[in-house]
């Protein structure tokens, strides 16, 4: 008899868990499991991956990624390198970060110091760096390296030969709002040697005088110039004042040995070159 009982008892124990299990019993989910948190579960199961993000309670929520948008290399490959923050070119070169940190962490940090200041680092300082083997140093160094030397032995100059060559370097200019007044100084070879700009006027026009247009051109033995100006009305057709001016400079040029090769207007709508029009 005292063993009957016990065997039933036994019997009544097991039998709730195992329903559970079947999915029959009351506390059965949709999938024939146990539903977390019922009398079927085991004590503190239920609140397992019940927080945000599937994360248990107190756990860190993983911190979202950028869009794709975003990404340094998405945005360089959309916009050009020059829509890129520092940090963001930096991350670039770094490549993979570690488990810690982000390629775009770590570059963020580095950016904090000024390019020519992180340029004069050696291997040794990059390695110091957290998340910066020593693959990642030189690949730094090296793009480093790279940048110096490309602003040490600039290309070849430009030559400029009409007004099409002209505009490619007073972009600028056309839709300026005030009145420009730059000379394009050139070698013998008519190859461009520095833009100098040597009036900012109001809207509608700027006072020249041949002191201003001719010293930069002595100051850096040029052969000879371009005259360069914007209309900010839009309009590139030359004015009575404009012609007179032009007019004035060429003399100057010839008497101290410095040609004017053009005068070249450039406004939103167009560009005329007096030369081409024969008006110089």
């Amino acid at each position: 008899m005292a063993a009957w009982r016990r065997t039933q008892v036994d019997a009544d124990i097991t039998a709730v868990p195992r329903a559970a299990r079947r999915g029959t019993g009351p506390d059965a989910g949709p999938d024939g499991g146990a539903v977390p948190g019922g009398d079927g579960a085991i004590p503190g199961e239920g609140a397992r991956g019940s927080g945000a993000n599937g994360c248990a309670p107190g756990a860190v929520a993983p911190s979202p990624r950028p869009s794709r948008a975003d990404a340094p290399r998405e945005k360089l490959d959309g916009r050009g390198a020059g829509a890129l923050s520092d940090a963001e070119l930096l991350a670039l070169v770094i490549g993979t970060g570690t488990r810690r940190r982000s390629a775009l962490a770590i570059g963020r940090r580095l950016a904090r110091r000024a390019p020519a200041q992180l340029g004069a680092w050696p291997l040794a300082r990059w390695r110091q760096v957290p998340g910066i083997g020593t693959a990642r140093a030189c690949a730094l160094a090296a793009a480093f390296e790279l940048g110096r030397r490309a602003a040490e032995r600039p290309g070849p100059s430009p030559a400029i030969r009409g007004p099409d060559d002209v505009l490619a370097q007073v972009r600028d200019l056309p839709r300026a709002r005030r009145e420009h007044f730059v000379v394009l100084l050139l070698n013998a070879r008519h190859e461009l040697q520095a833009r100098e700009t040597v009036s900012i006027g109001s809207l509608n026009a700027s006072i020249v005088h041949p002191r201003e247009v001719f010293l930069p051109a002595i100051l850096h033995s040029a052969a000879s110039v371009v005259l360069v100006h914007n209309h900010p009305s839009g309009d590139p057709e030359p004015s009575e004042e404009d012609l007179g001016i032009t007019r004035r400079l060429v003399q100057v040029g010839e008497l101290v040995g410095i040609a004017v090769l053009d005068h070249v207007i450039v406004a939103a709508r167009g560009v005329v070159s007096l030369r081409a029009r024969e008006l110089l």
